[in-house]
């Protein structure tokens, strides 16, 4: 089995942690990648958001379906499972997530879905990844993990794999 991780993280301020040098999802993904061996890419949007949490919501709202990014994923074909990580946005993962699964072939891939959070656990992210990742097997047991807590979650990650 050949796994990547797709993932968006931020550092900056965070809500209910403060400022981090280290995004929490970051954080979470290295431990993925750490148990698994997989492959990782990080989305990174074309403009960074503001350093203070209140206004990075904001501009997130803002970008919800049209969230430009530096560069997307290419060819995933060599890969069975793919990990898709983000914290919540608005209720589901971040708009550059969908930004960069857009048009990529999950077709019979097993998808497995992570979130970081502080209180909304997964959203929406494993039903609207279920919407944009057509073909694929998403698994509906998703993982939220809360970011304040991130940093001591290796074994419930691995547990959870």
């Amino acid at each position: 089995m050949k796994a990547l991780i797709i993932y968006f993280s931020r550092a900056d301020e965070n809500y209910a942690v403060g400022y981090i040098d280290k995004g929490n999802t970051e954080i979470a993904a290295e431990f993925v990648q750490e148990l698994t061996g997989a492959d990782m890419f990080k989305v990174e949007p074309s403009v960074p958001y503001a350093a203070d949490y209140n206004t990075c919501i904001e501009e997130a709202k803002q970008r919800i379906g049209n969230a430009p990014i530096k560069e997307k994923p290419s060819d995933i074909s060599a890969y069975d499972t793919v990990f898709i990580m983000s914290p919540v946005y608005w209720g589901t993962y971040a708009p550059e997530v969908e930004t960069a699964l857009a048009g990529l072939d999950l077709s019979g891939k097993t998808v497995r879905v992570i979130s970081t959070h502080e209180g909304s656990g997964l959203g929406s992210m494993v039903d609207d990844i279920r919407r944009i990742c057509k073909g694929a097997n998403v698994d509906s047991k998703g993982l939220a993990i809360k970011g304040s807590s991130v940093r001591t979650s290796k074994s419930t990650i691995e547990k959870w794999l």
